[in-house]
């Protein structure tokens, strides 16, 4: 989960023009540790439901309002936000789904891989430079 998601991000950078620092990719991943922080302690007062909702939500902002002031583009926090509500959304499927959770998560990592795959089917990798410097 906390790779796809800094999948997301890669890809991001790929796409864009904007290229984000390590200390991002390092904030963005403690904030992501935190979401498991609070979701655990909020889980023990209400239910967890309603705790993995708050949770979510609150990471998803957090990350959404960083990334917006991060990178220029308006469009890019708003799929990101999008593309992580959708990962919550289906790690919750997966924690309430044990009985069928395998193969909601094989079928699931099969159409991320899909997806990911058809989304960077024309990308020249050998072109990309991630290190040139911003002015």
């Amino acid at each position: 989960f906390i790779g796809l998601t800094f999948l997301v991000f890669f890809l991001v950078e790929v796409f864009s023009n904007n290229k984000i620092h390590p200390i991002q990719y390092l904030l963005i991943g403690i904030s992501l540790c935190i979401f498991y922080l609070l979701l655990l302690s909020l889980s023990e007062h209400i239910n967890f439901g309603l705790a993995y909702l708050i949770s979510s939500l609150s990471v998803v902002i957090l990350i959404g309002t960083y990334v917006r002031s991060a990178l220029e583009k308006r469009v890019i926090p708003v799929i990101t936000a999008g593309m992580l509500s959708i990962l919550y959304g289906f790690l919750y499927i997966l924690l309430q789904n044990q009985d069928y959770a395998l193969l909601i998560g094989s079928v699931g990592l099969f159409i991320i891989v899909a997806v990911i795959m058809y989304t960077t089917r024309k990308v020249n990798w050998y072109q990309i430079d991630l290190n040139h410097t911003i002015e």
